[in-house]
């Protein structure tokens, strides 16, 4: 609870008035609220001090036990001292313990933001003070203060909180309270001043200035209070965007395990078959070398057997035998043609071949599943992106659903204003991110050139620009001549893809510095700008580029997100 003491003190007896006093002070009761409370509502009317033991009589007053109590015990009529209402009997009073804890808690923050006030009209030790006079011009305790209260001359004296500093409070050329606020010359002056050097002065009392200013000091703090919560706000967004981050990192973390380790295990079965089908070959190789080998073995022997009649028939002296199996000896035994007999090893080339060809085409699936898995994750932060034609180039034609571009070669009368570009073809869409993600997707087909991707604010619109980089606050993606992709780095990155995109996805993850580009029907990711820091609202980019004589009249198109399912 905060108690704001900014009050114009009345003298309870004399209704003597003050003037303004102010602080402040933040109550703990045990639960959090603020509330504003003055000093005045904590004071007991009898002893002008803030309450002791506070006590509230039937009609709703409240006074320290001990003065009332004292107050009732010298009289023989009980009623309330301020608003002398009477009671027919003695009511019985008990301590208003949440009030006591207040008056507590005050004074003692109290004493320990105000230095103590000593009584100017105190003799030897002095006490501590409690009032000062404006038309006395001093400062007394409760002694003391006694004829302000008692006396009737007195009564119409001006008494505030005892303060050090009482100059302040009463005007120096005149010596009296400063009670009227001079608007002219905005500052606080007495009665004899509005008859003197601020006469004919536009003067209020310094009540309604006080209270008009409050006024406007509320208004102030209300719209700091809103400014603060506005903050809070915004953080409790970014702890709930890096929440969100983290649970989808940690979700992405598991599918990425997952892919790479079904990827794994398809290497290693792969591997495994791979090395079976080598094996068997080789063992299908040895088996035909060893048949190959043995029937050489046989015919080996063949010949040496008719290699060795011949040998004995050399040295026979049977000329009647020689003659008779001469015919069939001279004749060498029939044998295989091994001219052309090879071993097949071909056939474990073609295998490793095969196998790398099932490895390459599986290994490809299963990027293609990631990917599409990936589309499919990041298609749940699709925007609807419409083009902002207070941006658009001059030279460029938007559809009036903010869906489409093309560049004309006329020029368009249009307003250079701070967004509009006036140097490069290009168009921004109106959605602005500063936080979390997005994704949309951009048809391109039937185009030469173009450019997509993101920028920010700041932006340079109306120059030249050294290069679409990071550096100048882009992140893009260009086609030129009609084959030619790059990604728009520090230094411009060639890309090598296999097809060519027709519909082109956009993701954006402000938080983790990501920029991302997909193509969206061959489900292939294409390039991703990584580590980025952004620290400003990102804006979706397009250029479609001129026409190049009518080869490039191509729109480039907002498709709506088509979620795979």
């Amino acid at each position: 609870m905060t108690v704001v003491v900014r009050t114009r003190t009345v003298c309870r007896r004399c209704s003597a008035v003050g003037g303004y006093v102010s602080g402040s002070l933040e109550l703990g009761i045990g639960h959090e609220s603020s509330s504003l409370l003055t000093e005045e509502q904590l004071e007991c009317s009898i002893c002008l001090e803030v309450l002791t033991d506070p006590v509230t009589t039937p009609c709703g007053h409240s006074f320290c036990k001990s003065c009332i109590t004292q107050s009732w015990n010298k009289s023989q009529h009980y009623y309330c001292p301020f608003c002398k209402e009477k009671f027919t009997k003695r009511p019985e009073l008990k301590i208003n313990i949440t009030l006591r804890e207040v008056a507590d808690h005050f004074k003692k923050k109290h004493a320990l933001d105000q230095p103590e006030v000593l009584c100017d009209a105190c003799t030897g030790v002095k006490q501590k003070a409690i009032k000062s006079c404006l038309d006395c011009g001093v400062t007394f305790c409760s002694f003391h203060l006694e004829p302000h209260i008692n006396v009737p001359k007195y009564k119409k004296h001006k008494l505030i909180k005892a303060v050090k500093n009482l100059d302040k409070y009463i005007c120096q050329k005149h010596e009296k309270p400063l009670e009227l606020f001079c608007r002219d010359d905005q500052k606080c002056v007495c009665q004899f001043c509005t008859e003197g050097d601020h006469k004919n002065h536009s003067i209020i009392p310094l009540e309604e200035e006080s209270g008009q200013r409050k006024s406007q000091l509320g208004k102030t703090q209300m719209k700091l209070q809103q400014m603060i919560q506005e903050r809070l706000k915004k953080i409790q967004e970014i702890n709930h965007s890096v929440e969100l981050s983290k649970r989808s990192i940690e979700k992405d973390k598991s599918e990425c395990v997952d892919v790479f380790t079904a990827l794994i295990r398809s290497i290693e079965r792969t591997q495994a078959e791979l090395l079976r089908v080598m094996e068997e070959k080789q063992k299908a190789v040895e088996k035909q070398a060893e048949g190959l080998i043995k029937e050489l073995e046989q015919e080996i022997n063949k010949l040496k057997r008719r290699n060795t009649e011949l040998e004995q028939l050399s040295h026979t002296d049977d000329h009647i035998h020689l003659i008779q199996i001469y015919p069939s000896l001279c004749i060498a035994p029939h044998t295989k043609n091994w001219t052309e007999i090879r071993i097949n090893t071909e056939l474990s080339l073609d295998a490793l071949r095969t196998a790398l060809s099932q490895l390459q085409q599986s290994l490809n699936d299963k990027l293609k599943e990631t990917v599409s898995t990936e589309l499919k994750r990041i298609q749940q932060y699709a925007v609807d992106v419409t083009l902002d034609p207070d941006t658009a180039y001059p030279f460029l034609i938007l559809s009036a659903d903010g869906k489409q571009v093309t560049y004309r070669d006329t020029k368009q009368n249009l307003p250079d204003t701070p967004k509009r570009f006036t140097y490069y073809a290009i168009v921004l869409g109106n959605q602005g991110f500063s936080s979390g993600r997005f994704y949309y997707e951009v048809q391109v087909s039937g185009k030469n050139d173009w450019d997509l991707g993101v920028v920010i604010e700041s932006v340079n619109r109306k120059g030249e620009i050294e290069g679409m980089k990071p550096q100048e606050g882009f992140w893009t993606m260009v086609l030129r001549n009609g084959n030619s992709y790059r990604a728009c780095e520090d230094s411009s990155i060639s890309l090598s893809l296999r097809e060519k995109p027709q519909k082109v996805g956009v993701f954006v993850d402000y938080e983790e510095g990501l920029v991302s580009f997909y193509d969206v029907e061959a489900r292939s990711h294409i390039y991703s700008f990584t580590g980025q820091s952004f620290t400003e609202k990102l804006y979706p980019y397009f250029s479609p580029a001129d026409n190049d004589g009518g080869k490039n009249s191509a729109p480039l198109i907002i498709s709506p997100v088509i979620k795979t399912e």
